[in-house]
């Protein structure tokens, strides 16, 4: 895109912030642009929270039917996934998806805990239970 094509609609999800975009000048060469965001984005990342939230509520109720543990719902309440969880906290996906199971994940080692928490950033004593 152009520098002068660089997008300036705003975007509610930036909250008045700008971002950095590539964009190309006069001269034909790339360089970095502010921007205050498109409508566009706003409605793509406004559906990919929505399905977060959605995803956590869900997982709050698997929580509280004993189906999950507390780890699943808010790996999903901080806008994770199994695999930037696993990259948070350097085990492997399959780990992770295993500590999402209740039984797994109360027999965790309170280092293993103290990791999840970090990643999180959460308490590791709040960890354990539902807000």
């Amino acid at each position: 895109m152009d520098l002068d094509s660089v997008p300036q609609e705003g975007n509610a999800t930036l909250g008045g912030h700008r971002k950095a975009v590539y964009a190309r000048d006069a001269q034909g060469r790339m360089v970095i642009a502010a921007s205050r965001g498109w409508e566009a984005e706003e409605i793509v990342t406004s559906h990919a929270v929505e399905a977060l939230q959605a995803q956590a509520e869900a997982a709050r109720s698997r929580v509280e039917a004993g189906l999950a543990s507390p780890l699943e719902y808010w790996m999903y309440a901080r806008r994770m996934d199994v695999g930037l969880l696993a990259q948070s906290t350097g085990f492997w996906r399959w780990q992770v998806r295993r500590h999402l199971r209740p039984e797994v994940f109360s027999r965790l080692s309170a280092a293993k805990l103290q990791r999840h928490a970090d990643a999180l950033g959460l308490p590791a004593d709040l960890l354990k239970r539902l807000p």
